[in-house]
């Protein structure tokens, strides 16, 4: 392995430091939030309580949700042997263990991954991927997928938006009147501060404020992990031209497929190697990913360093 292959293979350290402050001003924020609830004397313990078992429990189900919702079916090795020894080679260099795989019956490109953790995940592809793609590129993808199963992406997403979530739950609360209005318990801080009219506006303001700077923030830490992915196929397959190939020709036929198509499976675009956008465009602010054509460049940047 030649100098600038090793240094290819180092971490993006640039890539890191984004994500690690996007980390530290989404900590920052939620301690600043519980600051504030507790400052104007909103009881905030049980709804983080109520909110963090909520996001729990749709963690602990995420894969049967996201299988369901995608028509996704596992399959055996007899079914897909091609893709199961695709699998088996990656894992086999990389000390994973070897996840689920599950097929959509779709002429839609694409993959995603999901699961608990690295010994409960799953890795599904659409029948179009497999009809679209050559051994190195489908290679590329599935190791994609196998990098945000090694990273915990969905852990990490998931804890990273327990706060968001309490927010919007406190946000939903204040403007029923739940909170200041009675029926929420004696828990919620005392009868001053539930009339108290500037107190509960704070707290509307806070917890909207809060949501907001948090939603933005946990979608660049999603388009970082997609770049961190990119990255770690790369780093697996030693071939990140043929991931490039891949997404070209993904976001090609994704393209050109029909508004309806799209909108069927728009609700796991989080989840997907390239989002499936049914409108003309879409704001990179609020995208789960990161522009394709930025992928690929950084990818080929990389291919050129290992030359």
């Amino acid at each position: 392995m030649n100098t600038m292959t090793k240094a290819w293979q180092k971490r993006d350290k640039g890539l890191t430091a984004r994500m690690i402050l996007c980390f530290f001003i989404l900590a920052l924020l939620y301690a600043v939030f519980i600051g504030v609830l507790a400052y104007v004397g909103v009881g905030f313990i049980p709804i983080i309580i109520v909110a963090s078992a909520m996001i729990i429990a749709q963690w602990y189900f995420s894969d049967k949700i996201v299988l369901w919702s995608s028509g996704a079916k596992v399959v055996s090795q007899d079914q897909f042997p091609k893709l199961h020894e695709l699998i088996e080679r990656i894992v086999a260099r990389t000390n994973l263990p070897k996840p689920k795989i599950a097929v959509i019956n779709t002429n839609l490109p694409n993959a995603f991954a999901t699961g608990k953790g690295q010994k409960s995940s799953i890795v599904a592809v659409t029948t179009g991927l497999l009809d679209l793609l050559d051994t190195e590129e489908l290679e590329g993808v599935l190791a994609h997928e196998l990098t945000h199963i090694r990273n915990r992406d969905v852990l990490i997403l998931t804890l990273a938006s327990i706060f968001s979530t309490v927010a919007a739950y406190l946000m939903q609360f204040g403007f029923y009147g739940g909170l200041y209005g009675g029926g929420m318990g004696s828990g919620y801080g005392s009868r001053d501060d539930r009339n108290n009219g500037s107190a509960f506006i704070i707290m509307l303001l806070v917890a909207a404020l809060t949501w907001i700077i948090s939603f933005l923030i946990i979608r660049a830490i999603s388009r970082y992990r997609e770049y961190s992915a990119d990255r770690g196929s790369a780093q697996m397959t030693g071939k990140p031209s043929k991931l490039a190939n891949a997404l070209v020709k993904i976001s090609g036929e994704m393209s050109r497929a029909p508004k309806k198509d799209l909108r069927q499976v728009e609700g796991l675009n989080a989840f997907f190697i390239v989002p499936a956008i049914s409108g003309s465009s879409i704001t990179n602010l609020f995208s789960t990913h990161p522009p394709v054509n930025k992928r690929i460049q950084k990818l080929l940047e990389m291919e050129a360093a290992m030359s």
